[in-house]
Order: structure tokens, then C-alpha cells, then sequence
């Protein structure tokens, strides 16, 4: 069976802010951040145990990929792989409706 990555709309805010955010002081680092977290998003699907577990969770499907310093966290579900959020890796995940 073929997992697909799914993202949620919450995570496209995500996204989109942080890529507005280091556009502030340069297109080619917003670029270059969103390239790489649109990669390593695609490649969960081949190994999506390999992200830890989120400390504050605790829950061993709901993991993480570190991309530089943003926090890429994903639910890995039967048939898909949901992108919950991006955060900036200083910053505690808050437990909200996303889970």
C-alpha cells in the first residue's frame, strides 16, 4: 500500500510563516528552508519511524524530524503520513486540537 504525506492546514500556516519570516532578511534562506522541509516531508513515507518521538507527547505515532532549527511534526497514520505542525525548535509544542 502507497502512504502519502498529508498536510494539514495548520502546517501550510506554518509554513508559509516561517518562509515570510526569513524572506524578511532573505528570499534565498526563506527558499532554501522551505526546499528542505518540503524534502525531508517527502521522504517520510520510506522510513517514518526514523523522526523521534515528540517529548510531549509521548506517543510513538506522533514523531518528529528536526529541519535546521524547525521542528517537523507528523502523525503516522495507517494510510497517510499527516504533517501536524512546524515549529521553531526553542519553542514546547502546545498540545491543541491538532492531535
Amino acid at each position: 500500500m502507497v502512504v502519502v504525506v498529508v498536510w494539514s492546514p495548520e502546517a501550510i500556516e506554518d509554513l508559509d510563516s516561517i518562509v515570510a519570516y526569513i524572506a524578511k532578511d532573505s528570499h534565498f534562506y526563506a527558499k532554501a528552508v522551505a526546499n528542505k522541509i518540503l524534502t525531508v516531508a517527502k521522504e517520510l513515507p520510506e522510513q517514518p519511524y526514523i523522526g523521534r518521538v515528540v517529548p510531549e507527547m509521548g506517543n510513538e505515532k506522533i514523531r518528529e524530524r528536526f529541519v535546521y532549527s524547525y521542528r517537523l511534526i507528523y502523525q503516522i497514520n495507517t494510510d497517510n503520513i499527516l504533517i501536524v505542525a512546524i515549529i521553531h525548535g526553542k519553542r514546547l509544542l502546545e498540545i491543541d486540537e491538532r492531535f
